[in-house]
């Protein structure tokens, strides 16, 4: 009863936690869907506000100056007939007062005629008869302008014509008409109500627009995020390929290029553990063999007892060996806030270190030799950094010929400080050199036993040389050598 009590919550909290994460993702799709939407709507509604308004300026403006257009040339005409019948001087002409009066009607407004004197002789209006005008557009024709004034929001357009006497030189008179734009308000609103129906016909057609589009835009991110699920419950399965926008197509390369890293570091990391097994069961495999013989024979001769126990105390040290180097990896595999920088002169630290190593060197008849191009002195730790020149060069005399040499070069510039280790021994074969640094990895794996070798020296060393910021190259031939260049800033910064 309790336990299937507790199995039952349990997948009552399973199935709530599932359902939370899947609302959780719904409503990341909505933000996305909503910002694709809002982008959207933004850059279509803001263009088609302008466009609309543009449009709605230049038709009213193109209206205004069509109907100025026409009201001048009709204008014209009328003062041309005012003109030849010489109604400035005689205005009783029946004629013209009739087409003064109907221009007057056409236009819904009024037409005032003023002589040369200034005096109002025709007032459709009859307001200012008989009255002065001297007004600036008066004033302006009997100068021979013609005048138009018109500003947006008056209600009515004003024309000022000279009237020519007979010999078309003297301005003898002055007409002027005010025509009503009433006819032009009325289509400039329905020119307005058309265009605001539009905008509610675009819009709407952008509200669905966009809708659509951002549906279609979220869809491959969708199945990028199924693809990621999916690779969530096996980290290491298929890759994704998810190429609708170069964006989508770019995060499933940038995931599948991840995807492949880490491939690589989990077949890394199988490999190390398989070598990490093997490296520490052969030492205790032999010491159980040397043992077991041992205790195989009841008499056993003191000299065959002592090479047993030579042989296993050996295999410890080989053990033991194999356990500081590994305990050294994980050291350096942690921050590098624990090296312990101090300034050193790295002249002193590689003569040091050579020093010890030149009885090995002796037993090979290998030559060790220093080159100091010029004095060093940079910031790096000074047991870390002696183990990883020692490294390089106690492989540079294991592994090399006897009778040989061993060159180790000092030199530096404003920045960094350069170590090459050089030697004319065996070399390392062309498909074998990007393994070197991999931890157990071993060219000659019986020459690298029979050397003393764990396979862990120069992944120390890398690890050592990355943890001061710098850098480690090899140059290698098959029997003609190797060397191995290392570039270590002068000054380190964590």
């Amino acid at each position: 009863m309790i336990r299937s009590m507790y199995i039952r919550n349990g997948a009552l909290a399973i199935f709530s936690k599932d359902k939370k994460n899947k609302e959780q993702k719904q409503n990341r799709f909505k933000s996305l869907r909503l910002a694709w939407f809002a982008t959207l709507m933004l850059f279509g509604t803001v263009p088609m506000f302008i466009v609309n308004h543009v449009i709605y300026v230049t038709s009213t403006a193109n209206e205004v100056q069509s109907r100025i257009a026409r009201i001048q040339n009709q204008w014209m005409i009328v003062a041309n007939q005012v003109s030849k019948s010489g109604y400035v001087d005689n205005p009783q002409n029946e004629v013209i007062d009739s087409e003064l009066e109907q221009m007057a009607r056409l236009q819904d407004g009024r037409v005032i005629v003023v002589n040369k004197s200034f005096r109002t002789i025709k007032d459709t209006y009859e307001i200012d008869k008989d009255k002065y005008n001297i007004s600036e557009a008066v004033l302006q024709c009997f100068s021979g302008e013609t005048k138009v004034n018109y500003k947006q929001g008056d209600r009515y357009l004003d024309f000022a014509q000279p009237i020519y006497g007979a010999d078309n030189t003297e301005v003898v008179g002055v007409m002027l008409l005010s025509s009503s734009t009433s006819s032009l308000d009325e289509l400039a609103e329905k020119l307005e109500v058309r265009i605001r129906l539009l905008e509610m016909i675009e819009f709407a057609i952008i509200i669905v627009l966009s809708a659509v589009l951002s549906s279609l835009m979220v869809r491959p991110f969708k199945r990028i995020a199924a693809s990621l699920n999916h690779a969530a419950e096996d980290p290491l399965g298929e890759e994704i390929k998810v190429g609708s926008f170069v964006e989508t197509r770019r995060v499933s390369e940038a995931y599948n290029k991840t995807l492949k890293q880490l491939k690589r570091l989990d077949e890394s990391r199988q490999q190390f553990v398989s070598n990490v097994s093997h490296e520490l069961k052969t030492p205790i495999t032999s010491i159980r063999v040397l043992a077991d013989s041992l205790m195989s024979q009841e008499e056993v001769p003191v000299e065959l007892y002592r090479e047993f126990m030579g042989d296993i105390s050996e295999e410890i040290d080989r053990e033991s060996q194999i356990i500081e180097d590994l305990l050294s990896l994980v050291r350096l595999d942690k921050s590098s806030t624990e090296l312990n920088i101090t300034q050193m002169n790295v002249n002193e630290l590689l003569e040091g270190t050579l020093k010890r190593l030149r009885p090995i060197a002796r037993q090979k008849n290998v030559d060790l030799v220093l080159e100091s191009f010029r004095p060093v002195v940079a910031e790096v730790d000074k047991t870390k950094f002696t183990l990883a020149v020692s490294n390089l060069v106690e492989n540079a005399i294991k592994y090399n010929n006897r009778d040989g040499w061993v060159k180790v070069s000092l030199n530096a510039d404003h920045k960094f400080f350069y170590v090459k280790v050089a030697d004319n021994g065996i070399g390392i074969p062309p498909d074998a050199q990007e393994h070197v640094f991999e931890r157990f990895y071993r060219v000659d794996k019986a020459r690298s036993r029979e050397a003393g070798g764990t396979g862990l020296g120069l992944a120390i060393t890398k690890s050592i040389i990355y943890s001061h910021h710098g850098a480690i190259k090899l140059y290698s031939r098959e029997n003609e050598g190797t060397t191995f260049t290392v570039r270590v800033p002068l000054i380190y910064i964590a």
